[in-house]
């Protein structure tokens, strides 16, 4: 990187223009500048800062240094990883054209009993899960098999609905390709199992934080007119320099970024490991789950269990044998009587006292996820959940997860996700080249990277704000434990260092 001064003169750090994200009473750099943790003391006699809510916005700065600095890594490689995998969909085209891809012939397809007999015919290890019908009229039927070597994935064959060709099989993950669970791997857990979750979660937990401190920050910016006008806020200020100038490209992108940044967030924690139990737990307090189906058949000694929930992921690993194949096209055939269209999962009874379950597998707007429990002796519904009846917090956690995931919305839904990344990305790096530019530059030492902003902005907060605000940081600590834990660890270490670094002034 090349040596600043050609982009920042050398009265650029007047004393009297300090960056709106730094308090005014930290001095400008210069050849005798100290950070403020190193100097000295003021005598005992001297009176402490006055209280005032202007501590709250110090605090902020400091906050969102140090958010920006040690949490950014860890949101850059989730941008990055996210983005690999927004575009699965067409990779998976490219890729798995073959098994996922058909040319339609006419407008009659096989019955399932067909299809799932090519199936078994070319591979009859395992038992069947379920079977999967086409999502249009190009794609394949999936018939998924359950193999115990296999463990938590699955065997998925795909068949051609209108000749019964059986064109390939793959090993999947919750109905997902090798390509897209190793994407969705990477971008989970890095590949590192449990462990590698904390990443993920520490990047999702600390997001909001580094969003909404840097939109108060940007936002209560008292200096000059272009700090109050929409102009101001949204669009970089092209006639500034140095580190002025990135600034504003960092604060106005962050602006532009912050309502999808805030949305990838909290959902994102909706299925981490810490903050997602916490997430659940919240939805059996408020009665949020999604409404169970009965799957026990009529006159049955004993009620079956919902296994819908698993299907195609081995949930009828229990089976000892296949169902007979021509059941599937009874228990399809019950459910579109009922109104349900679209792809639907067909999974099998995992014994003689329960029903089949068919649920719509409908990811796009407008969604469809009814679920329907078939008797396919008589052909009748036992059993019915509707998408309109499920509470509201399970719909938002069930949306916002396909928005998160990017299929929510389809092409449109990608493309914004993709730009959100790349915002995020940029914003990343402006930040740290801020850290960068406003380093001391002039005398013997230069230092490597900018001042962080002052030590011990808390004793300037009004005291309602600190009364208030323990237990609401208690809270969220408990809410988010990995936020908890960081911001603690955060804690320690800058005391730690501030304290070194007195004992050496002294």
């Amino acid at each position: 990187m090349s040596h600043r001064t050609e982009e920042i003169p050398q009265n650029d750090h007047d004393p009297t223009d300090v960056p709106a994200d730094v308090p005014a009473d930290v001095p400008a750099a210069g050849p005798d500048s100290r950070r403020p943790d190193d100097q000295v003391k003021p005598p005992s006699g001297q009176p402490r800062p006055a209280r005032s809510w202007a501590g709250v916005r110090h605090l902020l700065v400091r906050l969102h240094f140090y958010a920006g600095v040690l949490v950014a890594p860890f949101l850059l490689v989730a941008a990055l990883t996210g983005l690999a995998y927004t575009f699965t969909p067409q990779l998976d085209r490219i890729v798995y054209g073959d098994q996922l891809r058909v040319e339609r012939a006419g407008d009659e397809v096989r019955p399932l009993a067909e299809q799932i007999a090519a199936a078994r015919a070319a591979y009859p290890e395992g038992t069947l899960a379920s079977v999967i019908t086409p999502p249009g009229p190009e794609d394949t039927t999936r018939v998924v098999l359950a193999v115990p070597e296999l463990g938590e994935n699955q065997r998925t064959v795909f068949v051609d609905p209108y000749t019964a060709e059986v064109r390939g099989e793959l090993t999947t993950w919750f109905g997902s390709t090798p390509l897209t669970t190793w994407l969705d791997d990477l971008h989970r857990n890095l590949h590192l199992g449990d462990t590698g979750r904390l990443y993920s979660e520490v990047a999702a937990s600390w997001l909001w934080v580094a969003v909404a401190g840097g939109l108060v920050l940007w936002l209560g910016r008292s200096r000059g007119r272009r700090a109050k006008s929409a102009r101001g806020v949204l669009l970089p200020d092209r006639t500034a320099r140095g580190v002025r100038r990135t600034r504003s490209r960092h604060a106005a992108t962050g602006v532009w970024l912050a309502l999808g940044l805030l949305f990838l967030s909290a959902t994102g924690l909706t299925w981490s490991q810490y903050g997602g139990d916490r997430f659940g737990r919240l939805l059996d307090a408020a009665n949020g789950n999604a409404p169970a189906l009965d799957t026990a058949l009529p006159g049955a000694e004993a009620p079956a269990e919902d296994h819908s929930e698993h299907a195609g992921h081995g949930g009828s690993e229990v089976a000892a044998a296949d169902a007979d194949p021509a059941d599937f096209d009874a228990a399809l055939a019950a459910a579109r009587g009922a109104g349900l269209g679209g792809t639907v999962q067909v999974t099998p009874p995992a014994d003689a006292a329960s029903a089949w379950v068919v649920a719509q597998t409908d990811d796009t707007w407008p969604v469809h996820y009814d679920r329907v429990a078939v008797d396919t002796t008589s052909g009748e519904i036992t059993s019915r959940t509707r998408w309109a009846d499920h509470p509201a917090l399970n719909k938002l956690s069930k949306l916002g997860v396909q928005g998160h995931m990017g299929v929510l919305f389809g092409v449109v839904n990608q493309i914004a996700l993709a730009l959100l990344a790349l915002g995020l990305t940029a914003v990343i790096v402006w930040g740290y080249r801020m850290w960068w530019l406003r380093r001391p530059t002039r005398g013997d030492r230069p230092a490597p990277v900018g001042r962080a902003p002052e030590r011990g902005a808390w004793r300037r907060l009004p005291l309602p704000a600190l009364v208030l605000g323990i237990p609401a940081v208690a809270a969220l600590g408990w809410a988010l434990p990995v936020l908890g834990v960081t911001l603690a660890g955060f804690l320690v270490v800058d005391a730690v260092v501030g304290a070194v670094r007195r004992r050496r002034t002294a």
